[in-house]
């Protein structure tokens, strides 16, 4: 039993829709507030006085010093078990050569799957431990992990299992996915639909039989899946008991529907959406992902969540965090310059960094400072919340939480 605080301000995210427009006069804000823990829950929020008077046992971790606590952020996106580094593509991207000739170079996704194949598991477990380091330091307590840079049986097993190696001696919470659909490799005989059997028919009943993950993932696009080979794999997919995300609309339109259509819990990127498939999405409970790390990685406009927004779409914002197209890494900054760009709210923002995020991956006790919630927080050096967006992600946490404890 634990008292932490007090804070100057509580932003509690409690009582925000789901879906839709925010604006920041809907913030549910507690001023000189502390949070009430037992066994890792959050049991009550309340003024600091209040709660040492109802709880006089409880044990007080004191903060003397002005601080702002936001939930602990959900990224439900990325790709950071790797192996080696991209920087060369980004250079070639840079000085003007197209995604083909990158390729041709050596580079893309192939050049990746080739480097994680090459490292060991402990090689990927250290690179994986402080990745996540970082982003634990940063406020991101909830992690989404994605396989798919190693595209047969062994290195696809051997990403899943280094994530839940990395999960046995980590403090957050990591959601790990099945991307073998990523792109059909090179090495594979056989064509795209014949890839597209050989994980389900291979792949996806081990990955099952060894619980590494009970979600699936498929890219969508001219240069990896077509829509027409996806349906059906996601269907048999779906059948079999994973939960289904797919990269959608992020060079050509029409694939979120494809989401949509099979009742995916996302469609993420979403950078050529039209109004068609906007209005889809709103339509749907499949969660609007963007990603504005890949925008800036590689240059190019940001998905268009203010027109998601308002269209009353649920928006979640994740940092695809890559070696390829999104190396920073860094979700509260990219989540800043995306909202200065897009005009969205502070409410926006943090809500598509917290719970809206959280129902991206189906996770329904974090991401609000609420009673029942996991005590997955944070604490800026600040007292007024407004500043944590105004600095474009340059203030961050002093103090982060999981589970009630001080990590």
């Amino acid at each position: 039993m634990k008292i932490i605080g007090p804070f100057t301000q509580i932003i509690t995210l409690q009582n925000l829709s789901l879906k839709g427009p925010l604006q920041d006069e809907q913030l549910d804000i507690i001023e000189d507030g502390s949070v009430m823990i037992i066994d890792g829950k959050i049991i009550a929020i309340s003024k600091f006085e209040d709660l040492q008077t109802l709880y006089p046992q409880a044990f007080t971790e004191l903060i003397e010093e002005p601080m702002v606590l936001l939930p602990g952020f959900v990224d439900s996106h990325t790709h950071i078990c790797f192996g080696g580094s991209r920087s060369l593509d980004y250079a070639m991207r840079n000085a003007g050569k197209t995604y083909l000739e990158i390729a041709k170079a050596g580079g893309g996704i192939w050049n990746s799957v080739q480097m994680t194949r090459a490292a060991t598991e402990d090689e990927l477990l250290l690179g994986l431990q402080n990745r996540i380091s970082r982003h634990v330091k940063e406020g991101v307590t909830t992690i989404e992990i994605k396989s798919g840079y190693g595209l047969n049986m062994e290195a696809e097993l051997k990403m899943l299992r280094t994530i839940h190696k990395a999960q046995e001696i980590t403090e957050a919470t990591l959601v790990p996915t099945c991307l073998a659909a990523h792109i059909k490799p090179k090495d594979f005989e056989g064509d795209e639909q014949q890839y597209l059997n050989w994980i389900l028919e291979e792949l996806l009943p081990k990955l099952q039989a060894e619980n590494l993950t009970n979600r699936v993932d498929i890219f969508i696009e001219e240069t990896a899946f077509s829509k027409i080979l996806s349906v059906p794999f996601i269907q048999k997919a779906a059948a079999m008991g994973f939960t289904i995300t797919v990269h959608a609309d992020q060079f050509t339109a029409g694939s979120s529907s494809v989401a949509v259509a099979c009742n995916a819990s996302s469609a993420d990127h979403l950078e050529a959406s039209g109004e068609t498939e906007i209005a889809a999405l709103a339509d749907s409970e499949t969660v609007a992902t963007v990603l504005p790390g890949a925008s800036l990685g590689l240059g190019m406009h940001f998905a268009p969540a203010r027109r998601l927004l308002d269209a009353g779409c649920c928006v979640a914002i994740a940092s695809d965090w890559n070696p390829g197209s999104a190396p920073q890494g860094d979700l509260l900054m990219q989540a800043a310059i995306l909202g200065a760009f897009e005009k969205l709210s502070a409410a926006e923002v943090f809500a598509g960094l917290s719970f809206r995020a959280a129902h991206a991956l189906r996770i329904n006790n974090v991401g609000k400072i609420e009673k029942g919630f996991k005590a997955d927080f944070q604490a800026y050096p600040t007292n007024n919340y407004r500043e944590i967006l105004y600095y474009q992600g340059k203030l961050k946490p002093a103090k982060v939480w999981i589970n009630g404890e001080l990590v």
